[in-house]
This record gives structure tokens, sequence and C-alpha cells, in this order.
């Protein structure tokens, strides 16, 4: 009996991993092994910075209204426990936006807390 091998499935496989590595340099997007390498490596990074993109993203947010919260004479640590201690359902990234872009919105939040 021949010897019977998947080759529409094995072509599709490669094909597959080409494309995805399609704009890698030189050979890593024309050799099937080193394009499988490199699109490997590249959907690990793919996959731990999704998470690593919402720690960042935090961190700026801190940052933001810590310096929006400064201006108004406060701390972040001493806003943020306020506004809990008030039951506010603000949360980081919608403080952050006002202290950026509307500031006598985020002045009018400090000064809530602050009383």
């Amino acid at each position: 009996m021949p010897r019977s091998v998947n080759s529409v499935a094995s072509r599709k496989r490669r094909k597959k991993i080409l494309k995805a590595a399609r704009g890698y340099f030189g050979a890593r997007s024309k050799v099937y092994t080193v394009a499988k390498n490199a699109v490997d490596k590249a959907m690990g990074y793919a996959f731990r910075d999704r998470r690593n993109k919402k720690r960042a993203f935090r961190r700026l947010w801190i940052a933001r209204i810590n310096a929006g919260a400064r201006q108004e004479g406060t701390t972040y640590s001493k806003l943020i426990h306020g506004l809990s201690q008030s039951g506010s359902t603000l949360n980081r990234k919608v403080l952050a936006d006002l202290a950026m872009n509307h500031p006598e919105a985020f002045k009018a939040v400090v000064n809530s807390v602050k009383k």
C-alpha cells in the first residue's frame, strides 16, 4: 500500500505560519522553520503584553491622578481613600481623564472629598 500523506493539511499549516510572518525581516518571512520560530515568539510576546498593557495604563492613570490631586493640595492616596469612604464609583480611568481634560470637574471631585 502506498504511503499516504495529507499534503493539503500540511500546506495549509505552512501557509498559515508564513502569512502570519508577513512583514518580518529576511528569512523570518520566507523560510518556514525560521518563520515558525519567529511567529511563536511573537505570539508569546503578544499574549504577555496584552496583560502588561493593563498594568501600564493603570500606572499612567495613577500618575495623572496624583499630579492633578497635588495641584489641588492633596495626594493620590488621600483622594482615593476619600473617594472610597464616600462610596464614589469613579474609577481611575475616569479620574485620570477628568484630571487631564476637565480640570474644573476634577477640582469639584477633589473638593467633595476634602470636606
